[in-house]
C-alpha cells in the first residue's frame, strides 16, 4: 500500500520513469491498471481519475512519447472490458454476497475481499439511480468499481447494461483524457500538479458526501421524535 501511495504521490515521474525504462510497455500497463479498477471488485483503491487526467497531461507534451489516440483507444477498451467482466463476476456469485446469510456476525472470507460497506453504498447508489447508476458511478471513485458487480447481482438486463457501460466509458476516459490533454502542461497545473491531483480526487467524491448528508437528513427527519 506505501508503493500505492507514493506512485499516487507523483503519478507523472512514476510514468515517465516506467516509460524510460519500459518504452511502449506503458500502453500495456494503463490497460492493465484501468482494467483491474474498473474489473476487479477487490481492487477500488487503484487510481482511476487522476490517471486519466496524468496520461492526458503526458500525452499533450512537446515530443511525448504516449499517442494520445491510440492510449485514449486503449483505456476505452479497458473501462469497457473492465465493467463487463466485473458485471458477470457480480452475476455468477453476487447472489451468494447479498443473501441475508452473507449478513452474520462472522463475515465470510468473500464479505472481507469485497468490503460489505462499499457494496451496500453501491446498491444504495444503483437503487436510487437504476440503469443510470452505471454512467454516473464512472465519476465516483469506489462507487465505480462495485456498481458493475452489484448491476450483475441484481440480474440487470446485459443489452440494457452494456449500453449504459460504452456510454460511461466514453465519456470518463474522453472528459478525464481530455481535460489533462488541455489543461495539463498549463504552467500553474505542472507547479502544483500533486494538488491538481488530490483536487480531482476531492472533487470526485462529493457526489458521494452529498448523498451520505441527504441520506442522514432524510433519516432524521422520518424517525418520530422522542415523546
Amino acid at each position: 500500500m506505501d508503493q500505492i501511495l507514493a506512485i499516487l504521490h507523483d503519478l507523472p515521474g512514476f510514468l515517465d520513469g516506467f516509460i524510460a525504462d519500459y518504452g511502449a510497455w506503458v500502453y500495456a500497463l494503463l490497460f492493465a491498471i484501468i482494467f483491474a479498477e474498473t474489473g476487479l471488485v477487490i481492487a477500488p483503491f487503484l487510481p482511476g481519475d487522476s490517471l486519466l487526467f496524468t496520461v492526458g497531461a503526458l500525452a499533450a507534451r512537446e515530443n511525448a512519447q504516449i499517442n494520445i489516440w491510440l492510449v485514449s483507444f486503449l483505456l476505452l477498451i479497458a473501462a469497457i472490458l473492465g465493467d463487463a467482466v466485473n458485471y458477470h463476476i457480480g452475476r455468477f456469485i453476487g447472489p451468494r454476497v447479498f443473501r441475508k446469510e452473507a449478513t452474520s456476525a462472522k463475515p465470510t472470507l468473500l464479505e472481507k475481499l469485497l468490503n460489505r460497506k462499499h457494496l451496500d453504498r453501491a446498491h444504495a447508489f444503483f437503487e436510487k439511480y437504476g440503469g443510470k447508476a452505471v454512467i454516473l458511478a464512472r465519476f465516483v471513485p469506489i462507487v465505480r468499481t462495485f456498481i458493475p458487480f452489484v448491476a450483475g447481482a441484481g440480474a440487470m438486463n446485459y443489452s440494457k447494461f452494456f449500453l449504459y457501460n460504452v456510454v460511461g466509458a466514453v465519456a470518463w476516459v474522453g472528459i478525464c483524457v481530455g481535460a489533462g490533454w488541455f489543461f495539463g502542461n498549463i504552467p500553474w497545473v505542472q507547479k502544483n500538479f500533486e494538488a491538481v491531483i488530490i483536487m480531482i480526487i476531492v472533487i470526485s467524491v462529493i457526489p458521494i458526501g452529498v448523498e451520505l448528508v441527504l441520506a442522514k437528513v432524510k433519516a432524521k427527519k422520518e424517525t418520530p421524535a422522542a415523546s
